[in-house]
């Protein structure tokens, strides 16, 4: 009796995490095709592929540093970034934390004034963070960067340090959490 109820709690959980995906693609889904939003997908095979290349790059001269960047990248599991410009940010920014679960994300910054919105949150399992999230809205503009992983608060510091990957810039330049 009690493995099928702690069978049953699982399948419940994973319906939960999977419904919270859905949402964010859904919201990407929603506004992808129009004109106003650019779209950015980078696969896991992409990253992979990525990393895989620092690290043999780092094996033939020795380099420490490409092959720790390398092994960093390799846990990036994928990107997803919607934006817009000259489109209402503000109303995007809303309607974006509403389609969240929002006791499935940690604030990590949140920075509001009355031209703009910007917040991180992370979610995470098993003591490691699997998605970094990013809304940010204005008058005119709008970005959501999904960013997912697996991911150890020094992991996320050092790639807003050494990568440009999209949405570190602006995540190196908040307050960061050391776990």
């Amino acid at each position: 009796m009690k493995k099928w109820i702690s069978l049953i709690v699982l399948m419940m959980m994973a319906s939960v995490a999977q419904a919270q995906d859905d949402a964010i693609v859904k919201f990407f889904s929603k506004y992808m095709e129009q004109d106003d939003f650019s779209r950015v997908y980078i696969s896991p095979k992409m990253m992979q592929m990525a990393g895989g290349f620092l690290k043999s790059s780092a094996q033939e001269g020795d380099d420490e540093d490409a092959k720790e960047m390398g092994e960093l990248i390799s846990k990036v599991k994928g990107i997803r970034i919607l934006s817009g410009e000259k489109v209402d940010g503000k109303a995007l920014y809303k309607e974006a934390m509403g389609t969240l679960t929002r006791n499935k994300y940690e604030d990590l910054m949140d920075v509001q004034d009355k031209e703009s919105s910007l917040k991180f949150m992370v979610r995470e399992e098993g003591g490691k963070v699997v998605e970094l999230l990013m809304i940010s809205g204005s008058n005119s503009e709008f970005t959501l960067l999904s960013m997912l992983g697996n991911f150890t608060y020094q992991d996320l510091n050092m790639l807003a340090e050494k990568t440009d990957l999209p949405g570190m810039n602006e995540y190196g330049s908040g307050k960061k959490k050391n776990k």
